[in-house]
This record gives structure tokens, sequence and C-alpha cells, in this order.
């Protein structure tokens, strides 16, 4: 059964561009598998890899944790106001709505990088402990992705800037949007299993 473009949102309007999301949905099927090992070398770690270094308890601070939460979850609900306004061609009002997702992930690093050196000031560095070593890899991975997202994002807008909104563009900016979402799902996790936890 052949599918009509007409119907379809701009980012699906081609047999490249469907291929292209279907691509990325098998892509980000092995980065859960990633963060699944991540979380699963962690909760290895985290009651019987502390030995001599700080416990979750004793590191973790809630007000940082509280905050990172907040831009991100946010951030995840302005890419998909984007997406809406990408859908209705109010291409101003995306481009807006992608530089607050930016600006919001750029906040949630920016508390990050203060929550690492507060580890490395109590003692908690990939040296101390199996425990330290396997939360930061899990905090820093996930750090890293955010950083990639934001340079990402910033292509996509210039792009868009450049050569309008069209099928292409549109496509990247859906694929970016899932990205980010990926991102914010993942945080939750690990707000849930590694700092809430910890904090108890």
């Amino acid at each position: 059964m052949k599918l009509d473009s007409k119907n379809l949102p701009l980012e699906y309007s081609t047999e490249t561009n469907r291929m292209n999301i279907l691509g990325f949905w098998i892509f980000l099927s092995a980065e859960i598998m990633l963060f699944a090992t991540l979380f699963t070398s962690y909760f290895v770690y985290v009651d019987r890899g502390v030995g001599s270094g700080p416990a979750g308890a004793e590191i973790f601070e809630l007000p940082p944790v509280l905050i990172e939460t907040f831009l991100l979850l946010t951030s995840s609900f302005t890419i998909g106001l984007a997406v809406h306004a990408m859908r209705i061609n109010r291409v101003k009002a995306m481009i807006g709505f992608m530089i607050v997702t930016l600006l919001l992930g750029a906040g949630f690093l920016s508390v990050e990088v203060y929550e690492f050196i507060h580890y490395y000031h109590i003692g908690a560095t990939l040296q101390t402990s199996g425990f330290t070593a396997t939360l930061l890899t899990t905090l820093g991975t996930h750090g890293a992705h955010v950083t990639l997202g934001l340079f990402w994002g910033i292509m996509i807008i210039i792009q868009i800037l450049r050569n309008g909104l069209n099928a292409r563009t549109a496509n990247k900016s859906f694929i970016f949007s899932l990205y980010w979402h990926f991102l914010d799902v993942m945080w939750i996790f690990i707000f849930s299993f590694i700092y809430l936890k910890g904090m108890m």
C-alpha cells in the first residue's frame, strides 16, 4: 500500500525521510543498550563498590538535581512546541522554541559542571571507588549526549535560516526532537534510580 505523502507531516513526506526516521529509531535502540549497560554497572557497584570513598547520601545535593530536572523536562516541552510550530508552518516560532530548548540544555550542563566540581572537591573521582567511577561515567555519558545535542541543534537552526523549512530540514528537526526526548527519558531514570535512591 502506497502512502499518500500529501496527508503526511513534512518530516515524513518522502520515502528517504521515512527511512531516516526509522533508521534513527534503530540508532536509539542501540543507545538504550548503552545506557542499560551503564545502569547495570552502576547498580552492581552502588552497594558494594564504595570502599573508602563517599557514598551517594554523602555527595548528592537535592537543589542542583531538582534544577537539572526542571531545566531538562522543560526543554522536552519546548522541543515539542517547536515540532508543533513546524507542522503548522510557523518557522519563526519553531526556531524560537528550538533556541529556548538549547538554552535550557545549556543551563542543565552548567549545573552538571557545578555538580562535578562539587564531587571532585569532596573526593568523589573516577579513581576513588567503583561506585564513583560508574556514577561519573553514567552522568558524564548523558552530559556528553546533551553537549552533542546542543551543537546538533545549533547546526539545524543555521540550516533552517539558510534554506528555509523544507522536507529535508523538517526531517532533521524531527529526528533531533526524538534525540532530545530520549535524553529526557534517560534523565528520568537517572533522577529516579541514581539520585533519589542514593539520597535514601
